[in-house]
């Protein structure tokens, strides 16, 4: 995995993210893995793009009609 350092934080910001990881009993370092990895989760909106991306690949109606092959399957025995 990667590592990212972060310079020039302001005291200030260091100090509450430090008290928002004791808040949740976390670590410093795994409040701000947390903090970084939601910030890059795709919104619903993305989400929903996507969606409709692979939806448009499924052919809207079905070619073949379910009935006529379980009566397939069926003789087939």
């Amino acid at each position: 995995m990667g590592q990212v350092i972060i310079r020039n934080l302001e005291d200030e910001v260091i100090e509450r993210l430090k008290a928002k990881a004791a808040a949740q009993n976390q670590s410093l370092e795994q409040a701000l893995r947390d903090i970084v990895s939601a910030s890059v989760k795709p919104t619903r909106s993305e989400v929903l793009q996507e969606m409709d991306r692979i939806r448009r690949m499924t052919p809207t109606k079905l070619t073949t009609d379910s009935a006529d092959l379980i009566n397939e399957a069926r003789a087939e025995r």
